[in-house]
């Protein structure tokens, strides 16, 4: 439905109001570092993200939330998951304020009987209980969930890096496969299949609250 994909391009805009822009997942470590320095390497990390990382965690969790949106308990208990899944306090942050603020922020599409959700509330669980009370296609939500996250990235390199905008577009367009692949499989996948080996980023989001001079909250 045209009213479906018109929610999903603006509540996964970078300009909704969620303030997505302000966090890296880790990213600006990576690029101090110079474990991110040009093109390959920036596609490189958001690729491990996207099929071994944090990103499909999310994006499961996500299609959960989607499919639980009517049981608060459920709800609950996927929100409890997706904290205690998070490695660090700034990615803690992360998450939840954004979660709240979509929360927020979506309330400007009204609903009969409004979902409860948990407080504090991760972002995909947020973005995963309103698409489905709303009625949007799980796929679709992830689809769009996933191409946000790849491009909020993309952003992250092209500023920092940088790696200008040319090589951030090519990478968005490389990735699209991979986004789509990754919808197919999280749209069924159970929560035990649940499980990550991107662990220089785990530890990037946890070196960055040292990191002497940040631009990005995580």
């Amino acid at each position: 439905m045209s009213a479906d994909l018109q929610k999903l391009l603006t509540w996964l805009s970078p300009a909704f109001p969620v303030g997505a822009f302000a966090w890296s997942a880790g990213l600006e470590t990576a690029i101090v570092s110079r474990l991110v320095h040009d093109r390959a390497t920036t596609e490189n990390w958001i690729s491990g993200a996207l099929g071994n990382g944090s990103i499909k965690t999310d994006a499961i969790i996500l299609a959960h939330a989607h499919q639980a949106h009517g049981d608060p308990q459920a709800v609950q208990d996927l929100a409890d998951l997706c904290l205690a899944l998070t490695p660090s306090r700034e990615r803690l942050s992360e998450t939840t304020m954004t979660g709240s603020a979509f929360a927020t922020a979506s309330a400007a599409w009204p609903l009969v009987a409004a979902p409860v959700l948990p407080d504090p509330c991760p972002y995909p669980v947020a973005v995963g209980v309103l698409a489905g009370a709303h009625g949007i296609d799980r796929r679709d939500t992830l689809l769009a969930f996933l191409t946000a996250t790849v491009h909020g990235q993309v952003s992250v390199a092209v500023r920092l890096v940088p790696i200008g905008q040319t090589d951030g577009l090519a990478i968005m367009a490389a990735l699209e496969p991979a986004i789509a692949a990754l919808a197919d499989l999280c749209q069924h996948a159970a929560l035990d299949e649940i499980g990550t080996v991107a662990y220089g980023a785990d530890i990037a989001q946890m070196q960055h609250e040292t990191l002497p001079t940040r631009i990005f909250r995580s």
